[in-house]
């Protein structure tokens, strides 16, 4: 695939943003700002790499308002797009020069199709595929080597279904679903009843429903309901190595980081983020907008809006850093404690004695 070639001024309207410099500069790939060259675009988002601009050798910097003023007449890059958000202009930009491939439609013969699945217009279905009765393939989605549909699974168009990926019996994707190698949808929700030798398992009856523009990691599984649906809302990215327990629910554009796990029938709202390594136990609520910091343990429900963090147990964001601040000085702050409880004691006896 040839790289698509863009003028600065191109790019900027691409993104909503403005030229400084010369808005005819020719770019035709992304680049690290230590690394850029002639021909390259990159981008300052975080202050502490201004001192790149003196020698950044890119074609153009994407920056925020006002940063370029802040370069000095010899820095070597004379170009800039200037927009509010640097870091998302790139993204967009980087996706530009670097578009999905696209495949021919095509099924291959090597892959097994059920005589009485439906398959969309456009598909490309790879070798060793597998599409199982009554499941339903969309317009212009991907199924790689190893994918398996099971039984009146339906997944929706432009889809992308990475090698070896799993959606299992009935569960449903929606529209523009990416889906990373290794993962599993519709894996039994972990439900036994009984002690020791009596344990029996509890039948899985549900589903899981993901919704449209979702995009889930590598190794990931999403457990059907025990009845009713588990459910990954429109929006929602969610992590490599993520585990989504049977019947809870994920709001709307919520980012879930790797190593994340979430126990049955919890309820995520909408634009929550959960760090690395966040647990959540079974049956709470974590509200819209709120914030889990990494290797949080999160036992009672989260507000809207609300920050917490710890590694022990999820407590206010500004309480869980005073915390962390005094974990060095423990050690002093205790020998300090016992000089003072011997320093009254003794004052205690004194005052006795007299």
């Amino acid at each position: 695939m040839t790289a698509p070639v863009k003028t600065l001024a191109e790019l900027a309207r691409e993104v909503g943003g403005d030229t400084v410099g010369d808005g005819n500069a020719r770019i035709h790939r992304v680049a690290a700002i230590e690394e850029a060259g002639p021909g390259e675009i990159t981008f300052l988002a975080n202050p502490r790499y201004y001192s790149h601009l003196e020698t950044c050798r890119a074609s153009a910097v994407i920056v925020a308002p006002g940063v370029a003023a802040r370069a000095s007449a010899d820095a070597r890059c004379k170009n800039y797009l200037e927009v509010a958000d640097p870091y998302f202009a790139f993204a967009k930009i980087h996706q530009l020069f670097n578009p999905a491939p696209r495949f021919a439609a095509n099924i291959s013969s090597l892959a097994y199709v059920d005589s009485q699945a439906t398959i969309g217009a456009d598909v490309a279905i790879f070798p060793h595929a597998f599409v199982g009765k009554g499941a339903k393939v969309g317009a212009r989605t991907v199924l790689y080597p190893g994918a398996f549909l099971g039984e009146g699974a339906e997944v929706g168009d432009d889809c992308e279904l990475h090698p070896n990926v799993v959606v299992r019996h009935g569960c449903k994707l929606g529209n523009r679903v990416i889906i990373h190698a290794g993962t599993v949808i519709g894996s039994d929700g972990f439900g036994y009843a009984g002690r020791g030798a009596e344990r029996v398992k509890i039948p899985q009856a549900g589903s899981v429903e993901i919704h449209d523009d979702v995009e889930i990691g590598a190794n990931a599984a999403v457990d059907r309901g025990t009845f009713g649906r588990t459910v990954i809302g429109r929006g929602a990215k969610l992590d490599n190595l993520v585990q989504i327990a049977h019947n809870v629910v994920i709001g709307e554009n919520s980012i879930i980081a790797a190593q994340v796990g979430i126990a049955g029938s919890t309820r995520i709202g909408k634009n929550v983020t959960l760090a690395g390594q966040v647990g959540v136990v079974n049956h709470l609520e974590i509200g819209d907008g709120a914030v889990i910091g990494p290797q949080s343990g999160v036992g009672r429900s989260v507000p809207k809006g609300a920050k917490v963090s710890s590694a022990l147990h999820a407590a206010p964001h500004q309480e869980w850093l005073k915390v962390m601040i005094l974990l060095p000085r423990l050690p002093e702050l205790w020998a300090l404690t016992r000089r003072l409880e011997r320093k009254i004691s003794d004052l205690l006896r004194r005052s006795e004695k007299g």
